[in-house]
């Protein structure tokens, strides 16, 4: 097993800038990567459907912020609650990154899986994506600058046992950041959208039985899941201006072989 690397230095890549990053509370990629962002000099907007792990999450960047980030519940499931997210957000100002991370998984044979839990997954992990997304271009293409980054999976093109529902949903996202691309790069908007593989979070460890978490590690070349932390690095960049010719990408943040 290959260990992590050092945690980055900051280079400042998001100085200035107003970031969101939905589904920002716990311990997962969406916390990672708001304090990245943070790291990296953005005045950061943390947004989640658990109010209270979101507070909590908000008192700890405030640490590494100096200030304490705005924090705003969100169902990105309800179509109100995203408008008043953004509606808040602006208030404060425009908008220059946004992170879309929320999603839901869970494993189930597609023979015994009931239409509520496929339109649960779909519902948050795709049509949550698209709320969000629709408001963000809105803004920023008024503005004629911005960059967008979706969370995928990289189930989106390999195929796993019991993740019919999640499979749908981060390939959904995957076309749609692509198409979303074509429609923003005329107004100077950015879209693109990480796919990792497997980053070790504790949501993930409650969803997925353990016997099937070791089968996934052993897949990656480096014999260990992604730190939260590594995805958020690849956030960052896409973020950043560093990534000012990239749009439409879906980048694959694995080290897993064939």
């Amino acid at each position: 097993m290959s260990a992590p690397p050092d945690y980055p230095v900051s280079h400042n890549l998001l100085e200035g800038k107003r970031v969101l990053v939905t589904a920002s509370a716990g311990a997962g990629i969406g916390f990672a990567t708001a304090k990245r962002c943070i790291e990296e000099g953005a005045m950061v907007v943390l947004s989640d459907s658990h109010a209270r792990r979101l507070e909590e999450a908000a008192d700890t960047l405030a640490d590494v912020a100096g200030d304490r980030p705005l924090a705003i519940p969100c169902d990105v499931t309800n179509q109100e609650e995203v408008g008043r997210l953004f509606e808040q957000i602006l208030e404060g100002g425009p908008l220059d990154v946004a992170v879309n991370n929320a999603g839901l998984g869970g494993t189930a044979q597609l023979v015994d899986m009931t239409d509520a839990e496929w339109d649960a997954v779909l519902d948050v992990s795709l049509k949550g994506t698209f709320r969000c997304l629709r408001a963000e271009l809105r803004h920023m293409q008024d503005r004629g600058r911005g960059s967008i980054v979706n969370l995928s999976s990289i189930l989106a093109w390999r195929a796993q046992a019991g993740q019919a529902h999640y499979a749908a949903a981060k390939a959904g996202v995957a076309a749609m950041t692509r198409a979303a691309a074509l429609e923003a790069a005329p107004h100077g908007v950015r879209v693109n959208a990480v796919a990792p593989s497997i980053a070790m979070t504790p949501f993930l460890a409650k969803v997925m039985p353990q016997e099937d978490l070791d089968r996934l590690v052993g897949l990656e070349a480096y014999g260990r899941a992604a730190e939260p932390w590594e995805v958020a690095n690849v956030i960052v960049f896409l973020a950043s201006d560093l990534s000012g010719y990239m749009t439409g990408e879906v980048v694959s943040v694995s080290s897993q072989h064939p």
